[in-house]
C-alpha cells in the first residue's frame, strides 16, 4: 500500500495511449498515484473499488501492529484514496455502511485537521457494485454422489477473522454426542495458521473426506457440490466469496446475523439461516445435521446468488464505469 503508488506511477508514465478512466483498489494510495502522476492524469476520471478497507478490519491479536502500537496509516490511505477518487465502489451495502459509519470515530482520534465534513462528500459520490464471479465455472457436467453422512463445509482462508475455533468446536461436540457427520476442509493457509486446524485434523481424523487446498478449480467444485451444510462462524467479511460459492453449489448456509451475510439469502428465509448470538449456532447446526435429508430435499438459493456471476454484473460494471466516465467531462 505504500510503494505501489510509486511503482504503477512509473509504469503508467510510460504508455502511449491515455484512457478514459482509472479503475483502482483500495490497496492503492490514490492521492499519491494521482500526485506522481499529475502530468499524465490531469483530468482523467479515477473509480476506486473498495474489497475490503484497513479501519474495519478486525485486529488479529497475533499481529505485530497491535503490540508495537502503530498507528492507523493504512487506514488513512484509504481515506485520501476516497477523497482523491471521482467515484467509489463498494463490494457490498454492509462494506459500505460499515465505511462510512466507521469513518467519522476513525478520523476524532487525530488531534486535528479531522474535516468530519469530507464524510458527506465521499457518502455522495459512492455506492455499491456487487463483487463479480465466476460462479458458472461451478457447474459439472455430472455431479459428485453425497456421502451417506452430513457433509460439512469450510472453504475460506484458514485466518484469525474467520473464527476457525468456534467452527471447529461446535463440531468436536457433535462427535461428542455420537452424530455421524463428514468434513471437508478447503481453503488457503498462511504463515501463521490457527493452532486449531492441526487440533481438528488430529480430533476429527475418522470424520474428515478431505483437508487442504486444492488446485483445480473442478476438483474445489466436487467438494462443493458433495457437502450438504456451510456453517460460517466469521467475524469479518466484507462480500464473502466463498460463502456465494458454496451457496451456489447448493449448501445450505448457517450464518451469524451480521456483516454482508443477509445479503445472500431471501429475506423470507433470514429466520432460518441466520443466527443471533454465538450460543444459538450449535443448536441450528445440530438440527441441520439431525434433518440432512430435508435439507437435500429442499430449495436452495442458487438462483438467488447466480446474480453474482460475471455474465450478469458485467453489464451493471459497463454501465457503472462509463457514467463514472461520462460524468467527469461535465
Amino acid at each position: 500500500m505504500h510503494g505501489g503508488a510509486v511503482s504503477l506511477a512509473g509504469q503508467f508514465a510510460g504508455l502511449d495511449s491515455r484512457p478514459g478512466l482509472i479503475l483502482a483498489t483500495d490497496m492503492l494510495d490514490v492521492a499519491a498515484f494521482l500526485g506522481l502522476t499529475r502530468k499524465h492524469t490531469a483530468g482523467i476520471p479515477v473509480a476506486t473499488y473498495f474489497h475490503e478497507n484497513q479501519f474495519t478490519y478486525p485486529w488479529s491479536p497475533a499481529d505485530e501492529d497491535v503490540s508495537l502500537q502503530r498507528d492507523h496509516h493504512y487506514g488513512f490511505i484509504n481515506y485520501t484514496s476516497a477523497l482523491a477518487s471521482s467515484r467509489i465502489f463498494f463490494n457490498s451495502h454492509f462494506h459500505r455502511r460499515a465505511f462510512l459509519d466507521g469513518l467519522p470515530g476513525f478520523l476524532q482520534q487525530f488531534p486535528d485537521a479531522r474535516e468530519l465534513h469530507r464524510v458527506k462528500e465521499i457518502q455522495k459520490k459512492s455506492e455499491t457494485l456487487p463483487l463479480g464471479m465466476p460462479l458458472r465455472s461451478l457447474n459439472l457436467g455430472e455431479r459428485p454422489a453425497k456421502y451417506a453422512e452430513p457433509t460439512l463445509l469450510w472453504n475460506h482462508r484458514w485466518e484469525y477473522d474467520k473464527a476457525p475455533e468456534a467452527f471447529f468446536h461446535a463440531l468436536f461436540r457433535l462427535k461428542a454426542e455420537n452424530i455421524p457427520f463428514r468434513l471437508v476442509v478447503l481453503g488457503r493457509s498462511y504463515r501463521q495458521v490457527p493452532e486449531i486446524f492441526q487440533e481438528a485434523r488430529h480430533r476429527l481424523q475418522d470424520e474428515i473426506a478431505h483437508f487442504g487446498y486444492v488446485e483445480s478449480r473442478e476438483a474445489y467444485a466436487r467438494l462443493l457440490w458433495q457437502a450438504d451444510i456451510l456453517p460460517v462462524t466469521s467475524r469479518q467479511d466484507f462480500f464473502g466469496g466463498s460463502v456465494v460459492e458454496a451457496i451456489y453449489c447448493n449448501c445450505f448456509p448457517l450464518l451469524p446475523n451480521r456483516l454482508a451475510y443477509p445479503e445472500h439469502i431471501p429475506k423470507k428465509e433470514h429466520h432460518r439461516h441466520l443466527y443471533e448470538k454465538e450460543e444459538e449456532f450449535y443448536p441450528k447446526l445440530r438440527d441441520a445435521v439431525l434433518h440432512v435429508q430435508s435439507i437435500r430435499q429442499g430449495s436452495t438459493f442458487q438462483r438467488f446468488v447466480a446474480r453474482y456471476d460475471w455474465s450478469i454484473l458485467v453489464a451493471e460494471y459497463d454501465k457503472a464505469f462509463e457514467a463514472a466516465a461520462n460524468n467527469s467531462k461535465h
